[in-house]
């Protein structure tokens, strides 16, 4: 796993480096959280294909699980993708609940992963 860390007004953010799922459950979360921590970071963003594919079906409960680590270590996260051609229903009102809130952000791109993770709001 690499970790690059981006600081941007203040604010270090981590950002894995790698196009390879490295969350897979929970336990891989509080790892990367650590690692990222140990960094000096307070954000991460990762990519939509750093996270297993199981993490979009919301009936595994394995976004809610992985989530919850985040909220836990006090870690706002930005996941990169394209979230546009999502069909199911429950996932796009979950993306849409989760951007108004902030602290879980689904972006379409890193610099826009930078600004929410660096907004006072």
């Amino acid at each position: 796993m690499n970790i690059e860390i981006i600081e941007n007004e203040g604010i270090q953010i981590a950002k894995l480096s790698s196009d390879q799922v490295e969350i897979r459950n929970a336990q891989d979360a509080v790892e990367i959280l650590m690692n990222c921590r140990y960094k000096g970071a307070e954000n991460i963003i990762v990519t939509k294909n750093n996270l297993t594919p199981h993490f979009f079906e919301l009936k595994t409960k394995i976004a809610g699980e992985i989530l919850q680590k985040f909220s836990t270590y006090d870690f706002k996260i930005a996941i990169v993708g394209d979230f546009n051609t999502i069909e199911s229903k429950s996932l796009k009102d979950f993306i849409f609940e989760s951007n108004k809130l902030g602290q879980v952000n689904f972006v379409g791109s890193v610099e826009e992963g930078i600004e929410k993770l660096t907004s006072k709001s």
